[in-house]
């Protein structure tokens, strides 16, 4: 069964409390970038993923993000990409 690399970014939603975002943001702004209007720090899983299909393993990566990977209530995540096969 070929093997599948999914890249998974989760960041906070948008509108919620990002702490660790403000303090980047607040940050970049001291160093002279004024140009950057937000920040959110979040996380980026990269999972190697046996499946029939990159459409397959697309789908099995979104299902372990709905069951356990994000916090629905919290975080959004993004299927970043599917390589190999």
């Amino acid at each position: 069964m070929p093997r599948f690399s999914v890249s998974i970014h989760i960041v906070p939603r948008k509108g919620l409390l990002d702490p660790q975002g403000k303090a980047v943001a607040d940050a970049l702004h001291a160093l002279g970038f004024a140009t950057v209007a937000d920040a959110r720090i979040g996380r980026h899983i990269v999972l190697e993923v046996d499946g029939e299909s990159a459409e397959a393993a697309r789908a099995q990566a979104t299902a372990m993000c709905d069951k356990l990977l994000a916090n629905p209530v919290t975080e959004d995540y993004e299927i970043a990409a599917v390589a190999g096969g």
